[in-house]
């Protein structure tokens, strides 16, 4: 690189899947200038081995599994084993992991207090952010990140308590009273259990509904170093506290650019209300003119297709021949058009193809969620994610506090005018 007539070499990182990479460290020491790369689209921010996705080629990776084997064959604690220590866990390992996580998905019984805090038609993703951050004050013996054992404990109570967290903020929010979770079910089913049932009859949850609910944990665990990852990442390099940090999270995830895409590609379905104004709403799609936009196609990452997609459409299916649509205008809207896109040579040219949102959407509306509880669901799944990336990025000897750099566009120096002067 040449810079007002000096050379300077810049080292090049190569990864084991991925474009190289500019080690630009020590650009600013020996050059005296900055990059400049508005939303670090063009730049690493850290080296990581977690998760790697290929957009081009419709790939997502985690610990280098293919997502598409890992939903089918998997489950989801499972996965989240995986993402912490690297491999897939044996037999013994796998039951030890599942039993440490059932025991610890108990909150602290004077937690209830900060949910009744909170006014009645508070959003369940506001009293997500205060209860997770508020786990520092209740659980001191996880908080110092400096030991390897209590990041450990932080890393299990996190991935067990949060769908007791986000069932609990759903049971707030709609007004019935709290169900405490139960160790003979699975992660998934109890989580449903948590949010559905009530004290006056008994719930029995359906296996095929547990595995779609399942699914969509796995298929949301982590997605590399994106937004709401970063968030985490950048609170953590201050030394914060990791509840601290996975509330950062939350809060980021709750932008409706990032985390809020299934809850829009619903409000997108009321709004096209019956199946016959579906070819409206395509042509006004296809039309440059028009700012109407199919939410749930295609995606800013995956160029081809979302590898998540064909897991998920199969869980769609499945839920749906379980419920029906017949009663469900927004589900019919969904399943006509899903076809019609699909048909369409229009989409297939530029690769708009259903993608994990429009699918999980489907899904979580025939359970019978809000679009209120999207986002806190999609926050439960990627927790193991957040906690994956929290406990890579302590681990690295050359951690430094985030701190970005910018292009300073303001005034220059200038002397203060007192107030009768000006």
């Amino acid at each position: 690189m040449t810079i007002d007539g000096q050379d300077y070499e810049l080292p090049i990182c190569s990864p084991t899947a991925g474009p190289d990479v500019l080690d630009i460290r020590k650009l600013y020491g020996q050059a005296g200038v900055f990059t400049y790369d508005p939303g670090f689209t063009s730049t690493a921010s850290t080296d990581s081995t977690i998760t790697f996705i290929d957009g081009g080629k419709g790939e997502l990776l985690h610990r280098g599994y293919p997502i598409d084997q890992l939903a089918a064959k998997s489950h989801y604690l499972e996965v989240c084993y995986l993402m912490l220590y690297g491999e897939l866990p044996s037999a013994t390992e796998l039951e030890d992991f599942e039993s440490r996580v059932t025991n610890h998905t108990m909150l602290h019984e004077q937690m209830m207090n900060f949910f009744r805090g909170f006014r009645r038609d508070a959003h369940p993703m506001a009293i997500m952010v205060g209860v997770v951050g508020a786990m520092s004050a209740f659980y001191h013996d996880s908080t110092d990140i400096a030991d390897p054992w209590q990041r450990e404990v932080a890393s299990i109570r996190l991935i067990a308590k949060m769908p007791t967290i986000a069932a609990m903020a759903y049971k707030y929010h709609i007004g019935q009273p709290f169900v405490y979770p139960r160790n003979d079910l699975d992660y998934a089913s109890n989580f449903l259990r948590m949010c559905f049932s009530v004290p006056a009859e008994e719930y029995q949850v359906d296996p095929i509904l547990a595995r779609a609910m399942d699914r969509i944990f796995t298929l949301h665990a982590d997605h590399e170093q994106n937004a709401s990852t970063s968030t985490v990442r950048l609170a953590s390099s201050s030394g914060a506290n990791p509840f601290a940090c996975i509330a950062a999270g939350i809060a980021c995830l709750w932008g409706p650019a990032h985390g809020g895409a299934n809850q829009a590609c619903l409000e997108m379905l009321r709004e096209i209300g019956t199946v016959d104004r579906i070819p409206e709403f395509i042509a006004r799609a296809k039309d440059k003119e028009d700012p109407f936009r199919l939410m749930g196609f295609g995606h800013r990452v995956y160029k081809n297709f979302d590898p998540r997609a064909t897991v998920m459409k199969e869980s769609a299916d499945e839920v749906l021949d379980l419920l029906g649509v017949e009663n469900n205008p927004t589900l019919q809207v969904a399943k006509e058009l899903e076809k019609a896109a699909l048909a369409d040579p229009y989409f297939a040219e530029k690769k708009l193809f259903p993608n994990v949102d429009f699918y999980s959407g489907i899904i979580l509306e025939a359970m019978g969620f809000p679009t209120s509880m999207f986002t806190p669901i999609f926050a439960l799944s990627r927790t193991v994610g957040w906690i994956s990336q929290w406990k890579e990025q302590l681990s690295d000897p050359a951690l430094k506090i985030g701190r970005p750099r910018q292009l300073y566009m303001g005034e220059t120096m200038r002397d203060y005018v007192d107030i009768e002067k000006r």
